[in-house]
């Protein structure tokens, strides 16, 4: 299928419209999912809202997919399926926006660990934007034919959502879709977009390394092996795994999240867990970096005095391939989209970025499926403005305390998303 060549200026404005009398009602929406972030697997107020706005538009909506994740379709006649994601989750951070909406929530983790929550990659604005461009399909239903699928997909940051989805049946709840597209906000001013073709966002894995031990009293060391410090060695050596193991004209990165072990001063613990994240583009980088982890954590088990019943665990807990755009898709839906906003607010050469997503795990049983993964800029012009000044290329970056999704960006986005789902329902 194609994208269409352009919208009518009549159908582009009743969009507008329809937006801007309901920006009041989205950005309270923003701000609501924003105080109550929910962690992954854990989105059950987020996964209602969606529900509950979805139904009354009139969707037949599925949920509990994959735990909390959310599958809503609405039939219009004859056309395309086209298939739209959003999600969910949010990160185990602790927001340092000074917002009058910040989040101060903390959540219980299964493993009993009590951690601060925030919205700080965007999927606030992603699930509002979903809601506010199915108001928007709905009102302008007349204008356009075929089926849309909204999903609400729950945990992408841990990177196992989109597949927990497709596990639990997804497929079985919605038809079979003849295209896949999503968005993400980036730290660019609000007004860009970014449709670039190939390559997007690498591949990646979650990697628990578990190393075994002898605990014991922390007055006799010596009667121990202790897998703290077999984790403390490990951490050092992994900074070498790259440029030791990966040809450097390649992209390849390892990175250490956390150490978990031990609960008291003056005991040594029997086990500690290293969690760690590998990118990558080829998947021979990725079997170098899986096969140095191992060899390097083995090594140092062993150089602790550990035997074959003490060797580490090597844990791949969740993972995507690379995230690849459709050429042809990305083009099509660029001239469009600049039709709209202009040529100078839709970029189709944004360099490729060493983030990760799951969101192509949706396609399931249909790899070829047609994809486009869109980036709206949602930063206040000004403090890109301000931060290029000084030298920076952005104010703030996702995953980080101050990360900031500007107002303006809420009814923006979901313009966006309403374009580009007309685009896709109208095309032949």
């Amino acid at each position: 299928m194609t994208f269409a060549a352009s919208l009518p200026q009549e159908l582009i404005s009743r969009v507008d419209a329809v937006v801007d009398a309901d920006t009041d009602r989205l950005v309270e929406t923003f701000k609501d999912i924003h105080r109550n972030p929910e962690l992954a697997f854990g989105e059950v107020q987020t996964s209602r809202l969606i529900e509950k706005a979805l139904q009354n538009l009139g969707f037949d909506v599925t949920k509990g997919i994959g735990r909390t994740g959310i599958a809503a379709t609405l039939r219009n006649g004859d056309g395309p399926v086209v298939m739209y994601r959003a999600d969910m989750d949010a990160n185990a951070i602790e927001e340092q926006t000074g917002l009058d909406y910040a989040s101060d929530v903390r959540v219980a983790r299964e493993d009993g660990s009590v951690v601060p929550a925030a919205h700080m990659c965007g999927h606030d604005a992603h699930v509002t934007w979903l809601i506010g461009m199915a108001n928007a399909l709905v009102t302008v239903r007349d204008s356009w034919s075929g089926t849309a699928v909204l999903i609400g997909q729950p945990a992408e940051e841990p990177i196992t959502g989109a597949k927990a989805m497709v596990d639990n049946g997804l497929y079985n709840f919605i038809p079979k879709p003849d295209v896949l597209i999503g968005m993400h906000t980036m730290p660019a001013p609000v007004g860009i977009v970014s449709s670039s073709p190939g390559p997007r966002l690498a591949g990646t894995d979650q990697v628990d390394i578990v190393f075994h031990g002898v605990g014991g009293h922390g007055s006799m060391p010596e009667r121990t092996k202790d897998p703290l410090q077999m984790a403390a060695r490990a951490v050092v050596a992994f900074s070498s795994v790259v440029p030791e193991h990966v040809d450097p004209s390649q992209t390849a990165i390892l990175t250490v999240g956390a150490i978990a072990a031990g609960a008291d001063n003056n005991v040594i613990p029997s086990q500690a867990v290293i969690r760690t994240n590998i990118r990558w583009y080829d998947p021979r980088v990725r079997a170098s970096l899986l096969d140095a982890i191992e060899s390097v954590s083995q090594q140092i088990a062993r150089d602790a005095g550990a035997g074959d019943d003490l060797l580490p665990e090597i844990i791949v807990k969740g993972g995507s391939l690379p995230l690849v755009n459709d050429p042809e898709l990305a083009a099509s839906m660029s001239t469009s989209l600049a039709a709209i906003i202009g040529d100078d607010s839709v970029l189709t050469d944004l360099p490729a970025a060493t983030a990760s997503e799951d969101v192509q795990i949706l396609k399931g049983p249909y790899p070829d499926m047609p994809f486009n993964y869109l980036m709206v800029g949602t930063a206040d012009p000004e403090l890109v403005a301000a931060a290029r000044a000084r030298g920076d290329e952005v104010p703030f970056s996702p995953h980080t305390p101050n990360y900031i999704v500007d107002l303006a960006a809420v009814p923006y986005g979901t313009k966006i998303a309403a374009y580009a789902m007309l685009g896709l329902l109208r095309g032949q």
